[in-house]
């Protein structure tokens, strides 16, 4: 009685990590403005949720600006709560 040998369960190299794609504001220096509804929008889903870091390609420091800025923008209405 002999064993075969195992096949590997994935191939190698299959989950490469990708690249994070740099902060758009510390490359920029740009500041986001609560006011500026179509800048704003650009950072969240289509359902009007706000975007997680790993789509909007920010820094965590700059993620909570983001998120802040979204909030101050629906509180005025700018940026509706919900799409429906």
């Amino acid at each position: 009685m002999t064993r075969e040998a195992r096949k590997p369960k994935t191939k190698p190299g299959a989950f490469k990590k990708r690249k994070r794609k740099p902060c758009l504001f510390c490359i920029e220096q740009t500041i986001l403005d609560y006011k500026d509804a179509a800048f704003v929008k650009r950072f969240m889903t289509d359902r009007g949720k706000i975007a997680p870091r790993r789509l909007s390609g920010c820094c965590a420091e700059h993620q909570r600006m983001i998120a802040k800025a979204i909030k101050r923008a629906r509180q005025i209405g700018t940026v509706p709560y919900v799409v429906d």
